[in-house]
């Protein structure tokens, strides 16, 4: 995605998983730059040819990298080479917690000599961390917002675009969570997402003219989510 993009194999439990982790552009400059949190992005559907690469996984990364965030965007097991098959949503979020923990860990990165030397390194630990997901992702990252809000490990903030309202059984979502849509949507209907977030009173953003892809939107995800960031 940019010159601080880097591509790793680490091991889960189902075997290898692949990531690409993104940076602030910033570290290239400046190795003491003050990273602000972890963003984890959850990518569309692996059995209709999504993976991390996908355009709009990409614009969130790219979004939170220049909001400060270090980015880990992973392919679900079964796309590229992520080991393990599809399990509809229920492996993969046990997956995205054994990743998050492996980017919470200070010596996971001691395997990554491009970034092993910089000094957030060792705060990975306590830094807070932003959940993101685009479509399939979006319902794998809400429902590891859940779970980790049960266990009282609260993330930051959660940014779905493209909700899978109707889709999967998306849950309950912070109120301070960012929830972008397409006008003219067409796998996940806009009013889908209005009738899962009604008795919520989240606010939908809401892209004019944009399909389910963002196909000429991307930059408008992006200038959402950096025009929110600090507003609330």
């Amino acid at each position: 995605m940019n010159s601080r993009t880097v591509t790793h194999l680490i091991k889960i439990h189902i075997g290898n998983s692949e990531l690409s982790i993104d940076v602030p552009e910033e570290l290239k400059s400046a190795s003491n730059f003050p990273v602000r949190g972890l963003a984890l992005i959850g990518h569309p559907h692996p059995l209709l040819g999504g993976s991390k690469d996908n355009k709009v996984a990409q614009t969130l990364a790219k979004s939170l990298s220049l909001l400060g965030y270090v980015c880990v965007r992973p392919n679900f097991r079964g796309v590229g080479l992520s080991e393990g098959v599809f399990d509809d949503g229920h492996g993969e979020l046990d997956d995205m917690e054994q990743i998050l923990h492996w980017m919470q860990t200070p010596s996971s990165w001691v395997d990554l000599p491009e970034l092993a030397d910089f000094s957030w390194v060792n705060q990975v630990g306590q830094l807070p961390v932003v959940l993101a997901g685009f479509s399939f992702g979006s319902y794998v990252n809400s429902q590891l917002t859940k779970r980790l809000n049960a266990a009282g490990k609260v993330p930051q903030r959660l940014i779905l675009v493209g909700s899978a309202a109707g889709k999967w059984d998306m849950p309950q979502i912070p109120s301070n969570s960012i929830v972008i849509h397409g006008e003219l949507d067409e796998t996940i209907p806009l009013q889908a997402v209005f009738d899962w977030l009604r008795t919520q009173e989240i606010v939908v953003h809401v892209i004019p003219d944009a399909d389910h892809f963002f196909h000429r939107k991307l930059h408008l995800i992006r200038d959402t989510i950096i025009g929110l960031w600090d507003a609330n």
